[in-house]
């Protein structure tokens, strides 16, 4: 057993491993596909009704709602938490 990490958290060993950013970022990711996820069930929208209203394609409704795609941009964030009548709130902590 390798005894470099014993007492150690996980975040620790992440960050020792030059992957804890990458892990939060990907966490958030899947958080938001979720959440949005989440909202259209709870309101009945279908993905093409969601994406026809978001003004983009399915295609990229789908990219939005994949929890390991990590190249979504504010604009696509903005348009669907308009369409499910939420703000998007983003900050540095």
């Amino acid at each position: 057993m390798n005894e470099k990490h014993m007492g150690s958290d996980f975040d620790d060993f992440l960050r020792e491993e030059r992957l804890l950013n990458s892990a939060e970022t990907t966490a958030v990711k899947r958080v938001i596909a979720f959440q949005i996820a989440r909202e259209m069930k709870r309101r009945n929208l279908t993905k093409t009704a969601m994406a026809m209203q978001m003004k983009t394609s399915r295609a990229g409704l789908e990219r939005l709602l994949n929890p390991d795609n990590r190249s979504v941009t504010l604009l696509t964030l903005e348009r669907a938490a308009a369409v499910l009548g939420k703000k998007l709130r983003i900050e540095f902590a």
